[in-house]
């Protein structure tokens, strides 16, 4: 659950208890002038982190000093802030407030950012009728997603997984299996994968099965008597 500005003012109380009051003087007031345009423009600053406090760290700014909250530091979950003590972050500033001492600088909204750069680029790489080994993460009454390789996914429909009609995914599927799926088109970002597109339709096997037999013309067939007795001597 996200925290609320009141839950960040309470970390920012303690933070400033153990580390010291913020300073006011000229050099101060051109840093909180320059936090304040930097959150109007997202600009992306760099900033090393000085210290860990509770729900999260501090990072110097301009000589003032930064919040940034445990839930803006990753996209994954942080249970132990000290192994980003001494770390430089590509952060923007969240919240700037001079008259209540409050920076707030977050790294989550840019990593989200590079993430969807990362999976655009993966996915401009995709084409329809590419055949990848995934594994089955979520099942669906309408279908099933796929992880895909590096990082990307798609959805099966519940009707390309089989030739035969299924009434539920699981009938067939279970998360975690490994499965081989066929790209059958890419739109608006999502890609649409088959199953059944790589199975053999046993419909079609019967069909090409009858086709290979032979089958006599219709002329060299006899059934007059003489035809049934040609061969034999009496």
């Amino acid at each position: 659950m996200e925290e609320t500005m009141k839950d960040y003012e309470e970390m920012l109380e303690e933070s400033y208890s153990l580390m010291g009051d913020g300073v006011h003087d000229t050099d101060a007031l051109l840093a909180w002038k320059k936090a304040q345009e930097l959150k109007e423009s997202k600009e992306i600053i760099t900033v090393t982190v000085s210290g860990i406090v509770k729900g999260g760290v501090v990072a110097d700014f301009e000589g003032i000093r930064a919040f940034i909250p445990i839930s803006k530091l990753s996209l994954d979950r942080i249970d132990d802030c000290n192994p980003f003590l001494g770390r430089e972050l590509q952060v923007r500033v969240f919240e700037a407030n001079m008259d209540e001492d409050k920076l707030i600088l977050s790294a989550k909204e840019i990593l989200k950012e590079q993430q969807e750069l990362s999976r655009k680029k993966k996915l401009s790489d995709v084409k329809v009728g590419q055949v990848f080994k995934g594994k089955v993460a979520t099942i669906k009454e309408y279908g099933a997603f796929i992880d895909l390789d590096d990082g990307l996914s798609g959805l099966v429909h519940i009707s390309q997984i089989s030739h035969t009609r299924i009434k539920h995914p699981g009938v067939v599927l279970n998360e975690g299996d490994e499965v081989d799926v066929k790209v059958i088109d890419i739109k608006d970002g999502k890609i649409s994968l088959s199953i059944k597109a790589l199975l053999d339709n046993p419909e079609e096997v019967q069909t090409s099965e009858d086709e290979k037999i032979d089958i006599p013309e219709a002329e060299g067939i006899g059934t007059s008597l003489g035809d049934l007795l040609k061969g034999f001597k009496l």
